[in-house]
């Protein structure tokens, strides 16, 4: 096995962690729901203070923000949540992105997006805010994304040809063969896959992840009350031992409710036991 052109083959890894993909190759028959409440108090008064500045005033922080943020910096700091299992092989993703779905239009007909965040160790809130208001703008224009757009043309084609094809890259999937152009707005391919499914007025739940694709990391995010929100982490279980989730998730929450720490660097150390 060798380097994938998204990651780089873990060599030194554990026999345990060598074993679990072989014994359980699919994605979706290794996921491990995590429920956690986060508390906005702090978020609040943040986005209060940030959205005061008039450079803000087209387009405001949001809670949404915030935990994109802080679940990119947690995985800055704890890089085995960045690795993925392709092929029954793990590696660690070269890059930490965040993807999620842009509605162009609040209707029942209102045409999707998809957008990707891409996180450097340098960013911060601040970089990875206008970062976001670049994206959704260009999701929200007329043109379309690469992956949307390749996805609208398997829908002229013959319906055999178009099986057959999707077929094919299937394949090409397992060995991290899919030409970028096919993939590069996909948000299976990404870190983390987020959705706000509370600003549109549903509560948390779970959300499976998927076998195509990379993507090892599902973030739901629910409706707000009561000062807290809900959210709902379906993570590949392959990637770690439970100690480490559990000192993942006590990171993220900390950093989520201290939110002045996200002006840092996404490299910055953090104390938080």
């Amino acid at each position: 096995m060798r380097d994938r052109k998204d990651g780089y083959l873990i060599r030194d890894i554990d026999a345990m962690h060598f074993i679990c993909p072989l014994l359980y190759p699919n994605r979706c028959d290794n996921e491990a729901y995590i429920s956690e409440k986060i508390d906005l108090t702090a978020i609040y008064a943040w986005l209060e203070k940030e959205n005061a500045k008039p450079e803000n005033k087209d387009f405001q922080y949001t809670v949404f923000h915030v935990l994109v943020a802080a679940l990119m910096k947690t995985i800055h700091l704890r890089p085995k949540m960045n690795r993925f299992i392709a092929n029954q092989t793990m590696y660690q993703r070269k890059n930490i992105t965040a993807s999620f779905v842009v509605k162009k239009l609040f209707a029942d007909d209102g045409a999707e997006g998809l957008a990707i965040l891409d996180c450097e160790k340098d960013d911060n809130i601040y970089t990875l805010h206008e970062k976001l208001y670049k994206q959704i703008s260009a999701v929200r224009g007329e043109t379309l994304d690469a992956s949307s757009d390749a996805m609208e043309t398997f829908l002229k084609m013959p319906r055999f040809i178009s099986r057959a094809l999707v077929k094919f890259i299937c394949v090409l999937d397992k060995h991290g063969l899919v030409p970028k152009s096919l993939i590069e707005t996909d948000p299976y391919y990404t870190t983390a896959l987020f959705s706000n499914v509370g600003s549109i007025g549903m509560k948390c739940g779970y959300h499976h992840l998927t076998n195509w694709g990379t993507n090892s990391i599902f973030c739901l995010i629910g409706e707000i009350k009561n000062g807290c929100v809900d959210l709902g982490l379906t993570i590949d279980e392959r990637l770690a031992d439970g100690y480490y989730y559990s000192k993942t998730i006590k990171l993220f929450k900390y950093i989520a409710q201290h939110p002045e720490l996200l002006e840092n660097d996404l490299n910055t150390e953090v104390k938080y036991e």
